[in-house]
């Protein structure tokens, strides 16, 4: 037998159900919120979540209408490979992730690759295939490449065909621990080996895992892109000397191995390679 009071109870029970189904549908109906989700993953590029704080990591390009003032254009680009290899030392590269962190490192080496005649160069003879097609393009192209079959390393098209500029290292200015964080995922070997700010730039293949470049860069426009670009860098008091040397790693290149057309900042700590007897030729 059901008393009263039971019979009040589940009017009240019900009541209170309805109540709150109601309330999970008008929820369920609210505008979505990305705060809502979890971050989705990147396809292509690396996520390390939102950055700590935008304050040095925000571009001036991106921020001001008057940062693009800063980013460096066509004009730049469209010049010879060695003039453009030698223009490139002192300016900073920007890296933009895809949560907003921006990585920057000032460029302190770079080789030139001067196109077909070049036995050097991956133009050599005037050869145009897929993989080097960024080379044939137009001024402030990069082509990116794969060495060994797991590292990238990053060039930038300059006038004439199949002539090229190869960014070897970088000083790092801001981002380090994200680029720490970077090459430490990256890297082979010695994985849990802290590296000292001096190394995370001082390579090719060593800044384009600092700055999570890879493949999926090439062909891309460098004056144009928003994920990567070039921003012109300080005025020094005095301009740096510039040590001029043979390319590295490239002894198969007869002659041409032994060209000056490596440019490094002398005296900078986050050189690839130093060269004593080029150095003592400059400072001659």
């Amino acid at each position: 037998m059901v008393t009263p009071a039971l019979q009040m109870k589940k009017p009240k029970q019900f009541s209170r159900r309805m109540g709150q189904k109601k309330q999970r549908l008008a929820k369920a109906e609210q505008p979505y919120s990305p705060s809502d989700t979890a971050q989705a993953p990147c396809p292509k590029e690396p996520c390390l979540g939102p950055p700590t704080t935008l304050g040095p990591y925000r571009s001036i390009y991106f921020s001001s209408p008057k940062g693009h003032l800063t980013r460096l254009g066509l004009e730049f680009f469209d010049q010879p490979a060695v003039p453009l290899a030698r223009a490139f030392l002192g300016q900073v590269l920007v890296r933009r992730l895809p949560n907003g962190t921006e990585l920057r490192g000032r460029i302190v080496e770079t080789e030139a690759y001067l196109g077909p005649e070049d036995e050097a160069a991956h133009s050599r003879g005037g050869r145009q295939t897929p993989r080097n097609r960024g080379m044939f393009m137009k001024p402030g192209t990069l082509y990116v490449y794969i060495i060994y079959g797991m590292y990238f390393c990053m060039n930038i098209s300059s006038q004439g065909d199949g002539a090229c500029v190869l960014l070897r290292a970088l000083e790092p200015l801001e981002g380090l621990e994200t680029m720490r964080q970077l090459r430490s995922t990256l890297r082979k070997g010695t994985a849990s080996r802290v590296l000292k700010d001096r190394e995370l730039c001082s390579g090719p293949s060593k800044l384009c895992q600092a700055l999570a470049i890879n493949k999926s860069f090439d062909q891309r426009d460098l004056a144009q892109d928003e994920a990567i670009w070039l921003e012109r860098g300080p005025l020094e008091p005095s301009e740096p000397a510039v040590v001029t040397a043979a390319r590295v790693g490239i002894g198969y290149a007869g002659e041409w191995a032994r060209k000056p057309l490596r440019f490094y900042i002398q005296g900078s700590p986050w050189v690839s390679v130093v060269d004593r007897v080029a150095e003592q030729n400059t400072q001659a």
